[in-house]
């Protein structure tokens, strides 16, 4: 019994150390390079390009500028006007700009209507299942 014992310390006491070490050797960043064409490299599970999370303060525009007057402001409070204008850059933008510009408007604390929202999701999340 105290073999058996000793056996399941033993062993546990070695998958703790190859599980630190393999942590620790993962833990190295590795840079994502962008190729010629702008597109990511591949080598990561999610590209930082297509991410939805703002990951720094610099504020990208699309010719967008007068969104900004929306910012900390409930959908429901929007003009049909406003609306429209949202809908129009939507619409206008290309299909590997739309996580961009969502991160941009997240940046801004603009939120977009449940409808346009859903329809950006939608874009994004087939342009990473095609990828």
């Amino acid at each position: 019994m105290i073999a058996l014992l000793i056996i399941l310390v033993a062993f546990g006491g070695l998958l703790f150390i190859i599980t630190y070490l393999n942590r620790r050797n993962k833990n190295e960043e590795s840079e994502i390079t962008l190729n010629e064409n702008g597109e990511c490299c591949g080598a990561h599970a999610v590209c930082d390009k297509e991410s939805l999370l703002a990951s720094d303060d610099k504020i990208e525009y699309f010719d967008d500028e007068e969104l900004d007057a929306l910012a900390c402001k409930s959908p429901a409070e929007y003009t049909d006007t406003q609306i429209s204008q949202l809908a129009d850059v939507f619409y206008t933008l290309k299909e590997n700009e739309v996580a961009a510009w969502l991160r941009s408007l997240q940046k801004r604390r603009i939120e977009l209507p449940v409808f346009l929202r859903d329809e950006a999701l939608l874009v994004v999340t087939e342009r990473r299942n095609v990828s």
